[in-house]
């Protein structure tokens, strides 16, 4: 009787009966995500695109802040009991994740108690082995990858008499470029940057095979030690202060505060994730292109490939979580892995393909002929073999040594100290964070 009388009042209300028994049978996934913007419209379009792809799971994602707030967060609800079936977390927060113990259910074995089959041979090896453990068994779900790339505004090159074809590759050829757009007054900034640490110290090790800490970047181990002392990176720091010094580089703030500087038309040079890609394509009023990042041709001549960002999708265990909850999760794992979706969120947001065969397909498609620098990120993921030193970096309290080189460097830029004197600092600062997370997380 009472679904009788359900039907009856959706009937009258205008809904589609079929529909309303539908959601009620539907199970409820939570999936908690940082994507703000642009992005984040984006991915609440899959979800939506998911929900209507199917009619047992109802995938409802919440908008949870910064990515360090979604993570945290999410930890925080599991040690609350009521954690979301899926946290998006930033590639920095693996090794946290991981240490996790059993609030999380690593993906290899949610697929096989759902028997959902993704073979993990389908996504691109870069971005595959980053979020694997040691057995090469996903950890967690690969999602939103990317890879720092520079964005060029070509308008901007043009006043100032530069070619807009042959474009720099390496720092000198930048710095040359930079004086003339400050001597042209093309641009008000010449160079800046977005998420200092991870492009001016992590990508810059991994294109130079330069090792960032000891134990392959903390690969192999919770002992890792930072090696942020050597001769490049006080190079390459003190490159960067020669900018700032000369007028040619423009510090924007720690992590993502500058991403606005580019696409306003500001600054002619950035460097930025390519997931910036939606954003510039809306705002910004200028011809750009976007390219791999500089490399310094007196320290290598074949610049390995960079390392990922963005982030990945981690299933969360719940007490007495039914076993229907966790199939939804590994089914909306495989929806976001499907060629066509896959390909939808590469031409949508910037990201980079996370399967082989949605890439092959852009390709084939002529969408990286059509959008030339779409493929940046791709090419700088793909270009050589990953090392020790550029397969990525797996860190306990990741954030915190960021900060602590951020802050380092602020000094330095502010003239307060020399590029030897901030790098021993967050060396030795760096190194007790990695000390306090190994203690607490030794099994």
């Amino acid at each position: 009787m009472l679904q009788r009388r359900s039907l009856l009042a959706a009937t009258a209300f205008g809904l589609a009966a079929p529909h309303l028994a539908g959601a009620q049978t539907r199970t409820e996934i939570h999936y908690w995500y940082g994507l703000a913007g642009p992005l984040g419209e984006r991915v609440a379009e899959q979800v939506k695109r998911f929900n209507e792809s199917q009619d047992r799971y109802t995938v409802v994602g919440s908008f949870k802040g910064s990515y360090i707030d979604t993570m945290t967060g999410a930890i925080a609800a599991w040690r609350a009991g009521n954690p979301p079936h899926i946290a998006q977390v930033f590639e920095v927060g693996t090794a946290t994740m991981m240490a996790a113990g059993p609030a999380i259910r690593p993906v290899h074995q949610l697929l096989a108690e759902s028997g959902v089959q993704l073979d993990p041979a389908r996504y691109i090896a870069g971005v595959r082995g980053y979020y694997s453990d040691t057995q090469g068994r996903l950890i967690s779900m690969p999602y939103n990858s990317s890879s720092a790339i520079m964005w060029i505004n070509l308008d901007a090159f043009q006043k100032a008499g530069l070619s807009t074809t042959d474009l720099p590759k390496t720092w000198t050829q930048l710095r040359a470029a930079a004086e003339k757009i400050k001597a042209a007054n093309a641009a008000p900034v010449a160079i800046t940057t977005t998420w200092p640490t991870w492009i001016l110290f992590e990508q810059m090790a991994a294109i130079h095979d330069v090792p960032f800490s000891t134990k392959s970047n903390g690969f192999e181990g919770l002992d890792t030690e930072l090696l942020l002392t050597s001769a490049f990176f006080r190079k390459n720091l003190e490159f960067i202060l020669g900018l700032q010094k000369d007028g040619l580089f423009r510090y924007g703030g720690r992590d993502n505060a500058a991403d606005g500087v580019f696409p306003s038309g500001e600054a002619a040079i950035s460097f930025n994730s390519a997931g910036n890609r939606a954003r510039v394509e809306r705002e910004a009023r200028f011809k750009w292109i976007s390219l791999p990042l500089p490399y310094h041709d007196d320290v290598t001549t074949a610049p390995k490939n960079g390392v990922i960002g963005g982030a990945s999708l981690w299933a969360l265990s719940g007490r007495n979580r039914p076993v229907n909850e966790y199939r939804g999760v590994a089914e909306f794992f495989r929806f976001i892995s499907e060629v066509d979706m896959d390909l939808w969120w590469h031409k949508n947001t910037g990201y980079v393909p996370i399967t082989l065969a949605a890439y092959e397909k852009a390709k084939a498609e002529g969408y990286y002929t059509q959008n030339p620098g779409a493929d940046a990120a791709v090419i700088q993921l793909s270009r050589a073999e990953p090392t020790p030193n550029s397969k990525g970096f797996r860190l306990g309290n990741f954030v915190e040594v960021r900060n602590i080189i951020q802050e380092e460097m602020e000094k330095a830029l502010q003239g307060q100290q020399s590029a030897q004197a901030a790098l021993e600092a967050s060396n030795r600062r760096g190194n007790v964070a990695l000390r306090n997370f190994e203690r607490a997380n030794r099994g």
